[in-house]
């Protein structure tokens, strides 16, 4: 076993500096508030050669930091690539770019996730986006923080105790429906924000907001990492039957519908 997998603080500056290079190569092919190429994945979704080469970097960088843990990476798996987890007390499950519709449409709200599992459930992880310079990482209870570029000033986060005045919750820009309506309907509501990303789940692991209900369709590389974070500030990422979301256990890597919230919803 490698020293850094007992060493939880150093491989997260490991990871962070993996995360800041990764989103350097994005930025080589953004500018913000102008449209971007794109192609079209098999499921419809837009991938960009940025998705393309961020992955291979920091699949690259993962393997020799520690060699034997299996990568899955988004465009791998679109690409067809066929991963065996069994036996597998790790793996990494990166999202080179998180947000690749924001991103094409000229939009800050794009990040990069990456995060390592270990026994189905999220040990580590890393949320940097690039176009806002600000990043969130945890490995653990009590070790959520936020880094800005602009100042270098880092600060623990943690879920904040909700208002009497109603729940601030964040939704995607993209996705709503029916059903998100309907939930909506059934809590008093202070304000709805709409974000793109894992920034949703950030938002709620700093006290920006306290609920956010994914009920699109969303893959373990896009919740893993903030799993990780919103858990150590003290939130929960659970199924609509209570459970925790487990990672590593379906061959299509597709979440069910989930509750990301702070611990005082529970």
């Amino acid at each position: 076993m490698s020293k850094l997998l007992t060493h939880l603080p150093a491989l997260c500056n490991v990871v962070r500096r993996v995360a800041i290079e990764a989103g350097e190569i994005t930025l080589n092919y953004f500018e913000e508030g102008m449209r971007i190429a794109h192609d079209l994945k098999k499921d419809g979704s837009p991938v960009t050669e940025a998705d393309r080469r961020a992955e291979e970097y920091i699949i690259k960088q993962l393997q020799d930091t520690i060699a034997g843990i299996p990568v899955i990476g988004e465009e791998a798996v679109s690409e067809g690539e066929v991963f065996d987890l069994s036996g597998s007390e790790y793996f990494w499950l990166v999202d080179p770019l998180d947000g690749t519709r924001e991103f094409a449409e000229g939009s800050p709200d794009f990040t990069v996730n990456i995060a390592l599992i270990k026994n189905n459930a999220p040990l580590l992880g890393v949320i940097y986006a690039p176009a806002r310079g600000e990043m969130y990482s945890a490995y653990g209870e009590g070790t959520a923080a936020r880094w800005l570029e602009e100042t270098g000033t880092e600060k623990s986060i943690q879920v904040r105790r909700p208002s009497s005045k109603g729940l601030i919750v964040i939704t995607s820009k993209n996705r709503g429906g029916e059903e998100l309506e309907r939930f909506l309907e059934e809590h008093k509501i202070e304000k709805q924000i709409k974000r793109g990303s894992s920034l949703k789940m950030c938002a709620v692991a700093s006290g920006k907001a306290d609920l956010y209900p994914g009920f699109g369709e969303t893959c373990e590389w896009d919740t893993a990492a903030g799993q990780a974070i919103l858990e150590a500030a003290g939130g929960e990422v659970i199924d609509l039957n209570g459970a925790c979301l487990s990672y590593g256990l379906g061959a299509d890597f597709c979440n069910p519908k989930f509750l990301a919230r702070s611990k005082y919803l529970a």
